[in-house]
């Protein structure tokens, strides 16, 4: 609080220092009122992410590897290796190799999951969702279990496990 003593111009003189205790005053109450209001007013569903780890990617002959990229009209490329392949292509192609690998082990009683080919998936930055999503949807139709991105890693990240 400011407060003057004893002045040289005398009674009549202006006060020039500015009184900051109502100032501080109204910031402490703002203060309290949003600490206890923004808990309150943000409300989430209780959930359990999933945690994240960076492990190379072990890559067995016989997975299949796909590339996703979109042309300049907006269309979607997908490429089965090196080739490039239509839909129905990737479907049929999809499904006699799921099928060749099963005969080639003996019959799906003599697999487990884990046994099974794994699709990997490299999508391009600029690929629209719905030309990935459509070929997770027709690998999935084939009856593939396992479907994962390929992804680059920021430069300078090591690999670890979070």
């Amino acid at each position: 609080m400011a407060m003057s003593v004893g002045s040289d111009g005398g009674e009549d003189t202006p006060m020039s220092d500015i009184n900051t205790t109502p100032l501080v005053d109204v910031m402490l109450v703002l203060l309290i009122i949003f600490l206890i209001a923004v808990p309150v007013v943000v409300q989430t569903v209780q959930l359990q992410l999933p945690k994240v780890a960076f492990e190379p990617t072990t890559t067995k002959p016989e997975n299949v590897s796909l590339s996703v990229t979109s042309g300049s009209d907006g269309s979607c490329a997908v490429y089965w290796n090196l080739t490039r392949v239509s839909s129905d292509e990737l479907l049929n192609r999809a499904v006699a190799k799921l099928e060749a690998d099963i005969k080639k082990a003996g019959g799906v009683e003599n697999l487990t999951p884990e046994d099974l080919p794994e699709v990997h998936i490299r999508g391009d930055i600029n690929v629209p969702y719905r030309c990935i999503g459509g070929t997770i949807y027709t690998m999935q139709r084939a009856g593939f279990p396992k479907v994962g991105f390929i992804s680059e890693p920021e430069p300078g990240t090591t690999t670890h496990r979070l």
